[in-house]
């Protein structure tokens, strides 16, 4: 089966005429751009968003699915398509493995994993980005999210073939991906966003909520429940994928090497707060020297760990050196020990980024 890609563009192509957003710029600049989506299959069947299949093709099953369109070729070769930018599509879990999906990844990036997750797109499944538009800033960044994701990037005019993978610049498909991301930043930075981001494709993924725990942590200073903290805990809850799991407790350290597959940690500094607390570090005199002591031999075994994990790692960080000196003796001693933590966990990271205002940044050996 082969499918010839007309157009790879949101409805209205990117750029989008009249359109002055910074990514329409851009792609505006940056060459012809892309037109509206639209696919032919074997230059027999033409999908485009919002109608009916066209065309003759006997010996092709064509079936309608919720969000997109199942097709199966004479010879068995299987193509599972989006059926309009933004829509998801949504095959029978008993169906078989696909060769060819072609799906809009940027309005979701989990239904990848999704797929992959219900086994149907394997290791020989060709997972092509579809719709590309103002939705994300720029085609380097479109090209780094199908490296992150295992995907291809189609241009206007390509073919993808179920016969063999493609090759080639557009390919997104890295024969390296980092074990261990830390990604560092700021509050409201964008931070946890890209983390979940970098893992969104995966089919299995283990989310250790590094606090707060047990549910008497959800109070405030006054002892009473915390609604702003529970509602912060709860919008991170909602943006994870249902088959996603989560761990919540402080053993960070002992799921780093029980768990394989992929794993998100949010974060070190919730982590590294309930170990100070654990380990008696506010104490005084003699006994906050024995509590400095324990906290190390905490923040050793996670180093450890991190070192010696299986799993494809990525954990967030705040990034504390950016800031004002804190007021309190105890916020300068949290900003130091999360200080000296970054810097082992970093040196121990393939790679380490720092996410400003929502940009990513690759931070270098």
């Amino acid at each position: 089966m082969d499918i010839r890609f007309l157009g790879t563009g949101g409805r209205a192509g990117w750029p989008e005429p009249g359109c002055r957003c910074a990514s329409c710029r851009r792609a505006a600049a940056a060459g012809p751009g892309r037109r509206p989506v639209s696919l032919l299959v074997d230059e027999r069947l033409r999908l485009d968003p919002g109608q009916p299949v066209r065309g003759t093709a006997p010996g092709y099953h064509v079936r309608e699915l919720p969000g997109g369109w199942d097709i199966t070729a004479p010879d068995g070769a299987r193509l599972l398509a989006a059926g309009a930018p933004g829509s998801v599509p949504e095959p029978d879990r008993s169906t078989k493995v696909y060769d060819l999906a072609v799906i809009d990844g940027l309005g979701d990036p989990a239904q990848l994993g999704a797929l992959r997750h219900l086994g149907l797109a394997g290791p020989g499944t060709t997972l092509a980005l579809l719709s590309a538009d103002h939705r994300v800033g720029s085609e380097q960044e479109l090209s780094r999210r199908a490296g992150l994701w295992r995907t291809v990037v189609p241009a206007d005019g390509d073919v993808l073939s179920t016969a063999a993978a493609p090759a080639g610049p557009r390919g997104g498909q890295p024969g390296w991906r980092p074990l261990r991301t830390l990604i560092l930043g700021g509050a409201r930075s964008g931070k946890s966003r890209e983390a979940e981001l970098r893992l969104a494709a995966e089919p299995d993924v283990a989310y250790l909520a590094a606090g707060p725990w047990p549910d008497d942590a959800w109070t405030g200073a006054d002892g009473r429940p915390d609604p702003e903290w529970a509602a912060r805990v709860a919008a991170h809850q909602a943006r994870r994928p249902s088959w996603w799991q989560t761990i919540e407790g402080p053993d960070v350290a002992g799921a780093l090497r029980r768990l394989d597959g992929a794993v998100l940690v949010d974060g070190i500094g919730t982590w590294l707060a309930a170990a100070m607390d654990q380990a008696g570090f506010w104490a005084e005199g003699q006994e906050q020297a024995r509590a400095a002591g324990r906290l190390a031999e905490q923040a050793d075994e996670l180093v450890t760990a991190w070192r010696e994990t299986t799993a494809t790692v990525v954990a967030v960080s705040d990034e504390v050196g950016s800031g004002v000196v804190p007021a309190t003796p105890a916020g300068r001693q949290f900003r130091d020990q999360l200080g000296w933590l970054n810097q082992r966990l970093a040196a121990e990271s393939e790679q380490a980024l720092l996410v400003i205002a929502g940009r990513v940044l690759d931070l270098p050996t």
